[in-house]
């Protein structure tokens, strides 16, 4: 019987297809399982571990990532370099007149530089600051406020606020790591920092959950903001014994944070032209984006930041944590299907808007520290000046709480124009109420008379809270 070659083709083609599908499901199966290997244990890690080297000898991959938080590539507006924010715009060190950020205010830089630009920085360099500051500027602290005491991280706590921050710094090696975020049993997100247990607790109090621990009962995607809201918010020392404290008895918008601050009768410093007693925004990163449009969604902010990647078979979460303007691609498009340079246009929009309304902002607070001195210098006693100075205080803090939040208004671009209106709003106030009383109290022939040019501020050496 002859075998005809077309047969013969067929059954090739088969067996060649039958390979193919078998080496494509080995392959799979491969895959899956190398997927399901997370890492190699090669150390054994706890919570005294607080070396990110040492981590990385289990996960080479998220350290490669961590290293690479020394970068300080820039975006338009804003990056990891430190420069100087008072040179770049020396009104600010007006605005900071008496405080400590009036000597030294600088761009931040990235989670391994945070011990560092904290101990170079002139405002502990010149200036007491208490233990409380290190809360967010070093890794391995829970393990530093258990010992401290003796298995009660909130007494350790306390112990560490009340401190002086040289002091706290000999407990301490290295920046924000590894062990901050991570359970080093189970690598489970987790929340280690006391001041966001206890401020959160009292936000989720106030929506009818009472006793929230978000460790045992926030959800994987809510810890993936939590463990950066942790650190990125507004806070203050209260009391003499330093307690660093979340503002967030009232909720977490602006001016529920400030109506707390004014029912505690709290201040940063008394301004050294003005004499109002004025408030200082931290970095309100967590408390802005909680108004916007992403966390709305369910937006978490390893989303953007930390975005997820492929390394073979891997799902990796990119701990080279920085700016979503500088990974467009992976942040941003995964949602927004765009192209890269549009998605780029629109958030530098939304940037570039904000940025020309702080100038505006900074301008109208400049004529009221202007009316201000005029007033004193025409002899206004403080009763008068008192509604200009608690204009001074409302105006400064809007314009404050937006240019001390990383993101140029981004986060929450109609919650940042709003405050922003608010602080043009208040200052413009503010310049009417002190010319008025300017006015009131000079002789009638001087009446007219143009305010007088405010000088240099004095330097004040009052330390920050």
């Amino acid at each position: 019987m002859r075998v005809r070659p077309w047969y013969v083709l067929v059954l090739l083609a088969a067996g060649l297809s039958a390979w193919a599908l078998a080496a494509l499901l080995t392959n799979i199966q491969e895959r899956k399982a190398e997927a399901k290997q997370r890492y190699v244990k090669l150390v054994d890690l706890t919570e005294a571990t607080t070396d990110p080297a040492e981590w990385g000898k289990n996960f080479p991959r998220e350290y490669d990532g961590y290293k690479r938080t020394v970068d300080i590539e820039r975006t338009r507006y804003g990056g990891s370099e430190n420069l100087s924010k008072i040179d770049a715009n020396p009104l600010w060190k007006r605005i900071f007149a008496g405080y400590a950020f009036g000597v030294d205010y600088r761009e931040e830089r990235g989670h391994a530089y945070s011990l560092t630009d904290q101990k170079e920085t002139l405002r502990t360099q010149q200036f007491k600051q208490p233990g409380a500051c290190l809360q967010c500027h070093a890794g391995g602290l829970k393990h530093v406020y258990e010992t401290l005491g003796d298995g009660d991280i909130q007494a350790g706590f306390a112990k560490m606020n009340a401190m002086p921050i040289e002091e706290a710094w000999q407990h301490v090696t290295h920046p924000i790591a590894c062990v901050d975020c991570h359970d080093p049993s189970t690598m489970k997100l987790r929340v280690t920092r006391p001041g966001f247990l206890n401020g959160i607790k009292l936000v989720k109090a106030a929506e009818g959950i009472a006793d929230y621990d978000p460790n045992t009962m926030a959800t994987h995607q809510e810890m993936r903001t939590f463990v950066c809201g942790q650190c990125h918010v507004e806070y203050y020392f209260k009391g003499k014994e330093k307690m660093l404290t979340y503002p967030w008895h009232k909720g977490l918008k602006m001016e529920q944070i400030e109506a707390y601050y004014d029912e505690q009768g709290f201040s940063d410093w008394t301004h050294a032209e003005t004499g109002a007693k004025v408030l200082k925004a931290q970095h309100p990163e967590f408390e802005t984006w909680s108004q916007g449009i992403h966390a709305r969604s369910g937006v978490a902010c390893a989303d953007c930041h930390m975005p997820y990647k492929r390394e073979g078979s891997m799902k990796v979460t990119d701990h080279h944590i920085r700016s979503p303007l500088l990974n467009v691609s992976r942040a941003c498009l995964t949602c927004h299907h765009f192209p890269e340079q549009e998605m780029l246009a629109r958030a530098e929009q939304i940037q570039s808007r904000t940025a020309e309304l702080i100038s505006r902002a900074e301008d109208a607070l400049e004529n009221l520290l202007d009316a201000l001195v005029a007033a004193q210098a025409a002899g206004v006693e403080d009763a008068g000046l008192e509604p200009a100075r608690q204009l001074q205080r409302k105006a400064q803090w809007r314009l404050d709480f937006v240019s001390a939040e990383n993101s140029m208004g981004f986060h929450a671009p109609g919650e940042t124009a709003r405050i922003l209106a608010e602080a043009i709003d208040f200052a413009r106030q503010g310049v009417l109420a002190a010319e008025t009383v300017r006015l009131q109290h000079l002789p009638d022939h001087a009446a007219h008379a143009p305010p007088s040019t405010a000088q240099e501020p004095p330097h004040v050496d009052t330390p920050a809270s």
